[in-house]
C-alpha cells in the first residue's frame, strides 16, 4: 500500500473537502480519463486510481478509517458501494450525458439521417456591383449521391451485409474488471464505424463512399448596398446529407474591390473634389462623378478648404430599403498653383497686395470639416 498516492491527491482536493466537492471532482476526473474518451497510454490506469479514490472517500465509514490509519484502514475489503451519491452507473449516465449525447445516442446518429455539411465560398464585386446589385455566376464543387449506386455505397446488383462484428448493433461491448466489480462500456463498432452494416461489394463508381464531388453552377442574387465582408445563405446548397438527411447551406462571403475615385462611409458615398484658388474665392458649378452618372454641384463664393458639399440621394442603397440611398459627400479641396506662367504671378502679386496678410486662426483642417460633415450625416 505504500506505494499508491494519497486519494485526496488523486482527486485533487483537500482532506476537508465536502461529499459535493469530492463528487464534482469526482466526475470531472471521470470525464477525463474514462478509456473510451482518453487514448493515453495511462489513461485506463488513471481511471482505476480515480475510481478506487472515490469509492473510499465517499463512504463516511471508509473515509472515516482512511482519515485515521491511510491506506492500512481499507485493507479489510471494499463492500457495496454504499458512499450515500447513488451507485456509479447513475454517475456515469450524468457523465457522458454531458459530452452532448451518450454512446448509444451517438451510434444512432451515425445510422440514420445525417444533415450535410455546411459550405463556404468568396466572391469579389466590383465597386458598383456592391452598390446597385448583381446577379453572378459561381462554379461550387460540393458532395452529392452517388447516382450508381443510390447512395447505398455497394455495386447495383449487391446489397450490403450486417455486420459480423456487432451483429448490426453498431456497437461492441467490453468487460472490464474493477475494484467495484465488472464494468460494462459500449463504443463504436470499429469494423463498420456504427452504421451495423458492411459494404462487401463496394460501388466502382464512388468505392463504397456513398457519394461524389461534384461541380454544380449556381447564380448568386447579390442585393443592392452589400458591403465587404457581407455574407449570404443559400439554403440547401451545400453538401448532401447522408441518410436520407437534408443538405448543408451554401454561405458566400463577399469582397469588395475599391473604387478610384468614391470610398463608402456605411451608406454615404465620399469624395474629394480639387478647385483652384479662382473657383474658390468667386464660386463656380463643377461636373463631378456620381454612381449614377455626373451631376453639376454648386460651390459657393468664399469656399473653404475643406468644405463639405452634399448631393442628397446619391450614395448607397439601404441593403433592406432599397427604395432609399445614403448621400454624396463632396469634400473640397482648393489646389494651390505650383507653375505659374509670367502674366499669372504677376496677377497673384497684385492681387495679393490687395487682400493682405490673413490673420492667424484655428481653422480646422479638411479631414477635421469631413469628419464633421460625416458625424452630422450619421447623427442626422
Amino acid at each position: 500500500m505504500s506505494n499508491k498516492r494519497d486519494y485526496y491527491e488523486v482527486l485533487s482536493v483537500p482532506k476537508g473537502a465536502s461529499n459535493d466537492e469530492i463528487k464534482r471532482a469526482y466526475r470531472q476526473l471521470a470525464r477525463q480519463y474514462h478509456p473510451d474518451v482518453n487514448k493515453e497510454a495511462d489513461a485506463e490506469s488513471r481511471f482505476k486510481e480515480i475510481n478506487e479514490a472515490y469509492e473510499v472517500l465517499s463512504n463516511a465509514e471508509k473515509r472515516a478509517a482512511y482519515d485515521r490509519f491511510g491506506h492500512a484502514g481499507t485493507q479489510g475489503g471494499f463492500g457495496g458501494f454504499g458512499g450515500g451519491f447513488g451507485d456509479f452507473s447513475s454517475i456515469f449516465e450524468d457523465l457522458f450525458a454531458g459530452m452532448g449525447m451518450g454512446a448509444s445516442q451517438t451510434r444512432q446518429a451515425q445510422r440514420g439521417p445525417r444533415r450535410g455539411a455546411d459550405l463556404r465560398i468568396n466572391l469579389t464585386l466590383t465597386f458598383e456591383e456592391a452598390v446597385f446589385g448583381v446577379d453572378k455566376e459561381v462554379e461550387v464543387t460540393r458532395l452529392e449521391q452517388c447516382t450508381r449506386c443510390v447512395g447505398s455505397g455497394a455495386e447495383p446488383g449487391t446489397n450490403p451485409l450486417r455486420c459480423p462484428q456487432c451483429n448490426g448493433a453498431g456497437e461492441v461491448q467490453r468487460r472490464q474488471q474493477s475494484i467495484f466489480g465488472t464494468i460494462l462500456t459500449s463504443s463504436t463498432c470499429p469494423r463498420c464505424n456504427g452504421s451495423g452494416e458492411v459494404v462487401t461489394t463496394p460501388c466502382i463508381e464512388c468505392n463504397g463512399r456513398k457519394q461524389l464531388q461534384s461541380t454544380r453552377k449556381l447564380t448568386i442574387n447579390v442585393p443592392a448596398g452589400v458591403d465587404d465582408g457581407t455574407q449570404i445563405r443559400l439554403a440547401g446548397e451545400g453538401n448532401q446529407g447522408m441518410s436520407g438527411g437534408p443538405p448543408g447551406n451554401l454561405y458566400v462571403v463577399l469582397t469588395v474591390q475599391q473604387h478610384a475615385v468614391f470610398q463608402r462611409r456605411d451608406n454615404d458615398i465620399v469624395m474629394e473634389l480639387p478647385i483652384n484658388i479662382a473657383q474658390a474665392a468667386l464660386g463656380a458649378e463643377i461636373e463631378v462623378p456620381t454612381l449614377d452618372g455626373t451631376a453639376v454641384v454648386t460651390v459657393p463664393p468664399a469656399t473653404q478648404n475643406g468644405r463639405v458639399l452634399r448631393l442628397k440621394g446619391r450614395g448607397v442603397p439601404h441593403l433592406r430599403k432599397s427604395d432609399r440611398r445614403g448621400d454624396q459627400l463632396i469634400g473640397v479641396k482648393i489646389v494651390v498653383p505650383t507653375q505659374l506662367t509670367p502674366k499669372q504671378k504677376k496677377l497673384l502679386e497684385e492681387l495679393g497686395e490687395t487682400l493682405g496678410t490673413p490673420k492667424l486662426g484655428d481653422e480646422r483642417g479638411f479631414f477635421d470639416k469631413l469628419a464633421g460633415a460625416l458625424g452630422d450625416a450619421f447623427n442626422g
